[in-house]
């Protein structure tokens, strides 16, 4: 009889791991289908480099400038497409808007750095 009760434990174990396998792909998949807040931010791009041990994402800090003379505030954003990475390293040294989206509650950082992820860049001329 214990024959049999061996086969039972391994398909309920194998049964509740891909029950939770599921369940957290599909929390992670709304994290990133609804973002938490989204908007513009203006300023210059002084940091932007590829990172990750094994998830590569572009990392990058924006300073962003109220006042000439003023201390800048920093804006850390994560982009995950490679064309526009490099729209942005175009950029670099000019003052830029970025339109980006914040997901809360992204497990580990495989998926970014920062929960600020930028769906777009564009030079701001003028005031």
């Amino acid at each position: 009889m214990p024959t049999l009760a061996r086969p039972t434990f391994l398909k309920s174990l194998i049964g509740l791991l891909l029950v939770a396998a599921l369940l957290f792909a599909g929390y992670v998949w709304l994290a990133f289908q609804y973002s938490y807040s989204d908007g513009e931010r203006a300023g210059f791009v002084q940091k932007f480099s590829r990172k990750g041990w094994l998830c590569k994402t572009w990392e990058g800090e924006l300073a962003l400038v109220a006042m000439p003379g003023s201390t800048p505030e920093k804006f850390y954003f994560t982009v995950h497409d490679s064309a526009l990475a490099a729209r942005i390293n175009g950029q670099m040294g000019q003052r830029v808007a970025v339109t980006y989206e914040q997901h809360k509650g992204l497990p580990g950082s495989c998926f970014g750095d920062t929960e600020y992820f930028v769906k777009d860049s564009r030079v701001v001329t003028g005031p």
